[in-house]
């Protein structure tokens, strides 16, 4: 009889649960291009490594060889942000006590935000006043920032879309132009105050640039880019929308931030001097005659 329970408790232990083959938990498929995920959020679109990886290659050639493309310039940035960098530039955020704010609160840079009729009216020493005008010299306008798509986080993803969205005001912060020259020069700032891959990859344009070009940006724009960027302060924590009435030099000093040289005057004075030059050959020439 004791055998008898022996074999009995051996069985309680031993025993497993009888399930229909319907009724098994199927492991779920790895990501891939015939698996994918839903989005996170509007517009997103997940990527696998090797998709994330061919998007990177692609759009960072394209842009190289033609800077004005901002539709491969942006994928690139989102390609090449995570997961490690676009990841600590929302960390800096999440130290900085604006920086939280900001991403508590969401604030769209839009020119219905923004109000641009109303900060064409503002003193001009604002940065209001001076983004506007930015914006009207350069013909160029806040609401073309393309939406992010390929970056993974939502949140993270929202930090892509403001430092898109805050590009301009660095523009008119600094007073540098759009064309390519004055983009480099910016992009090198941003590369040293961000960290993010794409404004690196964009500084390596400079080396597409005319001679005298590479010659201003080598002796006069990068080591401001690279001295600015790098000791003041996080500009992606910079609440755009509470400065609008802030004095723009008031700002600058605050943040740690030297403004450059005027890059369309030195490029005017060029001009003028090469013609000057040009027409005073021409006149050695005719009186030589």
């Amino acid at each position: 009889m004791a055998r008898n329970v022996r074999i009995h408790q051996l069985q309680k232990l031993t025993w497993r649960p009888s399930f229909q083959a319907s009724s098994f938990v199927q492991p779920s498929r790895c990501f891939s291009v015939l698996n994918r995920p839903p989005p996170k959020y509007e517009g997103h679109i997940p990527l696998t490594r090797v998709e994330r990886l061919g998007l990177a290659i692609g759009s960072g050639l394209g842009s190289f060889l033609d800077p004005r493309r901002g539709d491969l310039i942006a994928s690139f940035g989102e390609a090449t942000a995570q997961p490690y960098f676009i990841y600590k530039l929302r960390d800096r955020m999440l130290l900085n006590p604006i920086g939280r704010r900001i991403l508590r609160d969401r604030p769209r840079l839009t020119s219905t935000s923004l109000d641009i009729p109303r900060l064409r009216n503002l003193p001009p020493n604002t940065l209001g006043y001076a983004y506007a005008a930015w914006l009207d010299r350069e013909g160029v306008s806040p609401d073309t920032r393309a939406a992010v798509q390929y970056i993974d986080d939502e949140e993270c993803a929202y930090v892509m879309q403001r430092y898109r969205e805050c590009h301009d005001f660095y523009h008119a912060l600094v007073g540098l132009p759009v064309f390519r020259e004055g983009e480099v020069a910016l992009k090198a700032f941003e590369f040293a105050n961000t960290g993010l891959p794409m404004t690196g990859l964009a500084v390596f344009s400079a080396f597409t640039l005319k001679k005298a070009e590479w010659r201003r940006f080598w002796d006069v724009y990068g080591p401001w880019a690279t001295r600015n960027g790098a000791q003041s302060a996080d500009v992606i924590n910079i609440y755009w929308e509470e400065e609008l009435e802030t004095d723009i030099d008031d700002l600058r000093a605050r943040l740690g931030i030297e403004k450059p040289p005027d890059l369309r005057a030195m490029r005017k004075a060029e001009r003028e001097a090469r013609k000057k030059e040009k027409e005073a050959k021409e006149n050695m020439a005719r009186a030589a005659v």
